[in-house]
């Protein structure tokens, strides 16, 4: 029996009860797994021989006898069993390593909207980080990894892709956190150390400055591999004076020394290969070249092998809307970051709160040559809303209501 007499016949046994995803349809040996849908909820449908079609757990507790090949049929669940079960069969749904690929994360908050961002990348030479989210905002979804993570995979099945995605645990801050992103099968980590980074710092007077600088565990051994060196970054000389050297040190020292524990922690505990980012773009003040390459040189010198590397840039980055500033101004600093990262070569520039940032986004590709990641989840988020909008008016007003009074 191919595909198409099987499909027909869950057809008529089910009696139309279920709309079917085509292009979800999958065959293993002589077992078919699909997505259905009935007037409420999405399911999956698995036909094939008794011994598969009993390992995964069921919605509806009767199942059907199909054809006359010993063939069952049961509506499962999408739960996080049935999805693992899954992932076993089809190697295609499990995440992985993305490298120096030009990249995307589509940070999807409700978890719905991964087959549309599939049709969104088809063609492109992108690689999709497809389970994106961020401690805080699953603390305001009340979700965890785990789902964001299978939502994602649903998704996946649901549009029949089978090309790779990636999964990024974002703005990670501790190493709790790491071990369950790592334990749900993220490939991808965002580290956030800006509780590590010194505030205030161009506030302090010079006495207060040498008074911290001195507390800093090495700082002389640090002083001494960069003060007054000069650094040819294209057609610039970058040269750390002892002001500004010690003021970046002060800004960054305990930021760094975390994310090297946390690499630290995923390299020993996660076995296979992964994603490393890490973004310093919460920070007061606008990174400045000299501490791009403060931060790279030192991550070098210490050991910590990452792909990605988020600034703080240039400019007044909100949430789902364009960006707001000069962007001529904004091209021409964000070149010598973009050429400090050639100089050195072995990551990418990442780019934070990216949705509707459409101005930003040619330069960003064009200096970079490609070498760049984006983030987004501000207009998946949107576009979301807007179709609450349209179908059910009255519960948008409720969101409404209940932005206005929290924000």
């Amino acid at each position: 029996m191919n595909k198409k007499d099987i499909l027909q016949l869950f057809i008529d046994v089910y009696s139309n009860k279920y709309k079917v995803y085509y292009n979800s349809v999958k065959s293993e040996k002589d077992n078919y797994f699909f997505l259905v849908k009935d007037n409420k909820k999405k399911y999956l449908a698995v036909v094939g021989k008794p011994d598969m079609v009993e390992k995964f757990e069921v919605s509806e507790s009767e199942e059907k006898k199909m054809g006359k090949e010993e063939l069952l049929a049961k509506i499962c669940y999408l739960n996080h069993y049935n999805v693992s079960l899954l992932r076993e069969i089809f190697p295609h749904l499990n995440p992985s390593f993305c490298g120096l690929k030009p990249s995307f994360g589509t940070g999807d908050r409700l978890g719905i909207a991964t087959p549309a961002h599939i049709q969104a990348f088809a063609g492109k030479d992108i690689f999709p980080i497809l389970a994106q989210q961020s401690v805080r905002e699953m603390s305001r979804t009340e979700r965890n990894w785990q789902k964001v993570l299978d939502d994602a995979i649903w998704g996946c099945f649901e549009a029949g892709y089978e090309g790779p995605f990636g999964a990024d645990a974002d703005h990670v801050k501790d190493i709790k956190e790491l071990k369950k992103a790592v334990d749900c099968g993220f490939t991808m980590f965002t580290l956030d150390p800006s509780d590590f980074i010194g505030k205030d710092i161009e506030e302090l007077n010079e006495q207060e400055l040498n008074q911290l600088y001195n507390k800093i565990p090495k700082n002389k051994e640090i002083e001494n591999l960069y003060l007054n060196k000069k650094f040819k970054v294209g057609e610039q000389e970058l040269i750390f004076d002892e002001k500004l050297l010690r003021k970046i040190i002060l800004t960054y020292s305990e930021a760094l020394n975390q994310v090297v524990e946390c690499y630290e922690f995923l390299k020993d505990y996660k076995k296979e290969k992964f994603d490393l980012e890490i973004s310093v773009d919460e920070t007061p003040t606008v990174t400045s070249p000299l501490a791009h390459l403060f931060i790279v040189l030192e991550f070098q010198r210490r050991g910590v092998d990452f792909q990605n590397l988020a600034l703080h840039f240039l400019g007044d980055w909100q949430k789902g809307i364009e960006y707001i500033g000069d962007v001529k101004q904004f091209a021409r600093e964000f070149s010598l970051h973009a050429a400090i990262a050639k100089n050195i070569g072995g990551y990418k520039l990442s780019l934070h709160t990216g949705s509707d940032k459409f101005s930003v986004y040619p330069i960003f590709s064009q200096e970079t040559d490609g070498l760049c990641h984006i983030k987004t989840a501000g207009t998946s988020w949107l576009e979301e809303v807007k179709v609450v909008a349209m179908m059910e008016p009255e519960f948008y007003r409720e969101i409404h209501r209940f932005a206005l009074e929290n924000f």
